[in-house]
């Protein structure tokens, strides 16, 4: 069972309640793939998106998972709101609370701002990515898309390759796939590296070749041009030559091997596009996954055990 008010991170989650998130999230996929993608689980229920970040997917994505479950839906952008005059986060979430918001998702650039709306609010919150902290949603969709297509992720071997400093991407999936039993290796430019990684459980490579070694899940990470501007590496042609996905080196891991991305992909620079479109790419799978798990999300976080399965 997952019984949290919130969902802030999948650091020190318990193997059983990741199962369980990502069980849940089965019959909504199956919502999805209906003509008709509605159905009245959360009628009545309000979901907040207060983006304090430019997105396209994640907004986008609980946007759909909350109308797909019949919910009320208001994406709120920190340029054409109150924060814009100087409002600050504290008071802007007790005034959606305010208002009645059943769930406040937050995308922020502040790493813990979600925990701290969390203890402000009796809303449920979830934590759409916060800094560099963790983005957690991304991780379970990436764990649903990996269990689906592989049955299991115990005893696989995830390689995460790109700007692992940055990444709160990156964060949330090493927390999650250790926990759930996968080897992680993590591999990109030393001063992409965050010194802490030895205690996550995550193998440290600086060679794509060795990490890439018989993975059988290798997840690119999209590389951000202020990183360049930062003087953190020469350029993306160089980024592209040492670090780059092409089909010779994806050889070195597993025939069945899967090739994931967050999204949006700089093609060219992390994938080409034999990688980003080959047969072991499941980007666009990641995307339909992201909203069946974050409709799974709205559900348990508003209640779900006082719902019947037939309103789904």
């Amino acid at each position: 069972m997952y019984k949290h008010k919130d969902l802030l991170g999948l650091k020190g989650l318990a193997a059983e309640e990741l199962i369980f998130l990502l069980d849940t999230a089965r019959p909504m996929k199956e919502v999805i793939s209906r003509p008709i993608k509605k159905v009245p689980t959360l009628r009545g229920r309000t979901v907040m998106n207060l983006f304090y970040e430019n997105s396209t997917r994640t907004r986008g994505s609980f946007e759909l998972a909350a109308k797909y479950l019949s919910a009320d839906c208001v994406n709120i952008s920190s340029s054409s709101s109150s924060v814009a005059k100087g409002e600050s986060l504290y008071d802007t979430a007790r005034t959606i609370q305010a208002q009645g918001a059943d769930v406040i998702v937050l995308r922020h650039p502040m790493a813990g701002a979600p925990h701290m709306l969390a203890k402000a609010v009796k809303a449920a919150v979830i934590n759409a990515g916060d800094g560099a902290h963790e983005h957690p949603t991304q991780a379970l969709l990436d764990l649903f898309t990996v269990r689906e297509q592989r049955g299991k992720i115990a005893g696989l071997t995830v390689t995460i390759i790109g700007d692992i400093l940055h990444s709160r991407v990156a964060r949330s999936n090493i927390w999650g796939f250790t926990t759930l039993g996968a080897e992680v290796r993590v591999c990109g430019p030393p001063t992409l590296m965050p010194v802490e990684l030895t205690q996550t459980g995550a193998r440290v490579f600086y060679r794509i070749e060795e990490a890439l070694e018989g993975a059988d899940v290798v997840m690119m990470l999209r590389i951000q041009a202020e990183r360049q501007q930062q003087g953190l590496f020469p350029g993306l042609r160089e980024y592209s030559r040492l670090y780059g996905l092409n089909r010779e080196r994806l050889s070195l891991a597993k025939p069945d091997v899967l090739v994931m991305h967050p999204g949006p992909v700089n093609r060219g620079v992390e994938l080409g596009h034999d990688t980003a479109d080959g047969p072991e790419s499941v980007i666009e799978e990641q995307v339909t996954n992201g909203v069946a798990v974050r409709m799974a999300l709205l559900y348990l976080l508003t209640g779900g055990g006082a719902h019947n399965e037939a309103d789904y």
